[in-house]
């Protein structure tokens, strides 16, 4: 009799084993295919996008041999007395000339520029660089596309109406127009 229990449980552990070993195969192959197939798709998305920037690449360097066999390069002499070297110069638009620095007319002084402009209060900061300013003084506000005259009606240093204002203060000036930043601020004599 042993030998037909020891058969039986033998069969049983048998009979218990398969199932338990199918579901784990089944679990397993469902975990890793859809990883692969992701794997497959970042590969072949990497390869499209290094052809597309090595195509880029091709067609930037054609342009340029064109440009360079379009315009051709002008040798200058080297300057007397130099080893002499050939400079390569491409033809190209003129350098454009710099605005002329205009002087401040002989009745007025720079006393200030103009560090930021509030557009909803027409207020303009205005940090004193040297000598003073005072309420009733007549002031020209000159810049890019900034040229006024006005006399100051109203400053303010740290939100209180003052009457003067000396170097080295910044100061809220009531202005008539639009000022911008790095507008320079005359004295007018």
């Amino acid at each position: 009799m042993p030998v037909k229990a020891g058969g039986k449980s033998k069969e049983k552990k048998a009979v218990a084993r398969k199932p338990a070993a199918k579901t784990v195969k089944k679990k397993a192959l469902k975990k890793k295919s859809p990883p692969r197939k992701k794997a497959a798709k970042k590969k072949t998305l990497k390869k499209k996008v290094a052809i597309k920037t090595a195509k880029k690449a091709a067609k930037k360097i054609v342009k340029k041999k064109a440009v360079k066999k379009a315009a051709p390069a002008v040798q200058q002499p080297a300057p007397a007395g130099e080893i002499s070297q050939e400079i390569l110069v491409e033809p190209g638009p003129p350098p454009r000339p710099l605005p002329p620095l205009e002087e401040p007319a002989s009745n007025e002084t720079a006393i200030g520029t103009v560090t930021h402009y509030y557009s909803h209060l027409s207020v303009a900061v205005v940090q004193i660089n040297q000598g003073e300013l005072r309420t009733g003084n007549a002031v020209h506000f000159k810049g890019h596309s900034t040229d006024f005259i006005q006399t100051v009606e109203s400053m303010e240093f740290e939100h209180r109406h003052v009457d003067q204002a000396v170097a080295g203060q910044s100061i809220g000036v009531k202005v008539t127009e639009h000022t911008r930043e790095h507008d320079i601020v005359y004295l007018m004599k």
